[in-house]
């Protein structure tokens, strides 16, 4: 039987885990037990100490989708076999990246700050055309849920494939050609050393003055600073952020005072959402592991995701 270890900061998610690894046929033990996998929903220094501490470990299942954090802390050790929950969060996080654009589209962050009538005001996303960066989970499921309005979708990605539901799905390299054409940008893009910054103040000022950029993703990929003199310059629509660099974004920070601008703070998923959806890949991945089987969101350690 195969002997998993459980680490996570929460106890309610300790416990969702520990019945996931039962329910994946998995044996929960501790870490001097000589356990051959980690499901690990806990900081980097953490995972660490762990590693440390059972050598006897071959796999670790991150609670985590996004691994820049583990990365930049030198944790992943190409040694070992690692997944992330890339892709288990979906669901939420594209839900809130289509509420993010349609509230951006109908004006809602200035009526929500609003204390007197104003004119009328706002855009439908019908017949406008979307450009998706990163065609991964999230992206995939973006474009899912665009599916239901009449409108022009764009995947922007790393590897050019067929993503369901697309109109066309172009490379990185074809970024600075769709910008200039969308009226709405998702970001739904992996962090890592090459999209670090990707959206820069030259970037930025390829997008139309009336267009919509939302980033549900992570917060380096847009140059804070950039974006704040974009907006000043009256160069942008409005913006829809549920990730920011820094994060939390500091208190009196011009982005939270700008009518444009609709930010939530890091809640695509909450913790209750999670639970449920880490545990169901902890027990698929367990009984794949048992059994032989590929792994469900195995991590590229080169590559960063």
């Amino acid at each position: 039987m195969t002997r998993v270890a459980i680490a996570a900061d929460d106890q309610q998610l300790e416990r969702a885990l520990t019945a996931a690894v039962e329910s994946g046929g998995g044996l929960p033990v501790l870490l001097d037990a000589e356990p051959t996998a980690l499901v690990a929903a806990i900081a980097p220094n953490a995972v660490a100490e762990a590693l440390a501490a059972a050598p006897s470990i071959r796999w670790v299942q991150l609670g985590a989708a996004g691994i820049d954090g583990y990365t930049a802390a030198g944790v992943i050790d190409p040694g070992l076999t690692w997944t992330s929950a890339k892709g288990a969060y979906a669901r939420p996080v594209a839900e809130h990246a289509l509420a993010l654009t349609l509230s951006a589209l109908r004006h809602f962050p200035a009526r929500a700050r609003a204390t007197a009538w104003a004119e009328q005001s706002g855009r439908s996303l019908h017949g406008l055309h979307v450009a998706v960066i990163g065609g991964g989970g999230i992206g995939a499921e973006v474009v899912r849920l665009l599916s239901v309005f009449d409108v022009r979708v764009t995947v922007v990605r790393r590897a050019v494939h067929e993503v369901p539901g697309a109109d066309r799905v172009v490379g990185f390299d074809r970024l600075d050609d769709v910008l200039p054409d969308a009226d709405v940008v998702i970001v739904a893009a992996a962090l890592t050393p090459e999209t670090l910054g990707m959206f820069d103040g030259r970037r930025l000022r390829l997008l139309k003055s009336s267009a919509v950029l939302v980033n549900v993703a992570r917060g380096a990929l847009i140059d804070t600073d950039a974006l704040v003199a974009v907006l000043d310059a009256g160069l942008l629509g409005a913006v829809g952020l549920d990730v920011t660099d820094p994060e939390p974004l500091p208190t009196g920070h011009p982005l939270w005072s700008d009518d444009r601008v609709l930010i939530t703070p890091h809640t695509a998923d909450t913790p209750t959402m999670i639970r449920v959806m880490l545990a169901e890949r902890v027990a698929q991945n367990v009984q794949r592991w048992r059994l032989g089987e590929p792994l469900i969101g195995v991590v590229d350690p080169v590559r960063g995701y």
